[in-house]
């Protein structure tokens, strides 16, 4: 597997994680951005996150709506909780460590 993915993979992962943490299974995009920066040790800009986060609803894993000016916010689902928590497991999402 290519630096890359690894890279997209721990992203989709790091976001679900954040997702799982926030009253309501939510945030924006904004936020995600820089909660990743700060907790995952490597730096995504917003266009990468929100490029994840339109891939994670893709997978049905979150669901997404724009709000304004590219804000996006994104909600999990319940197969994205159970993707955070290692419960289940869709490729090209990290695994959680045990």
């Amino acid at each position: 597997m290519s630096y890359k993915a690894h890279w997209q993979a721990h992203l989709r992962l790091t976001l679900l994680r954040l997702l799982a943490e926030q009253p309501g299974y939510k945030s924006n995009s904004s936020i995600l951005t820089q909660a990743a920066d700060s907790t995952a040790g490597f730096t995504a800009t917003r266009d990468q996150v929100k490029t994840e986060l339109a891939w994670l609803a893709e997978q049905t894993l979150i669901t997404t709506t724009e709000v304004i000016d590219g804000l996006v916010v994104a909600t999990l689902t319940e197969r994205g909780g159970d993707v955070a928590s290692g419960r289940a497991v869709v490729p090209g999402v990290q695994r959680p460590n045990p």
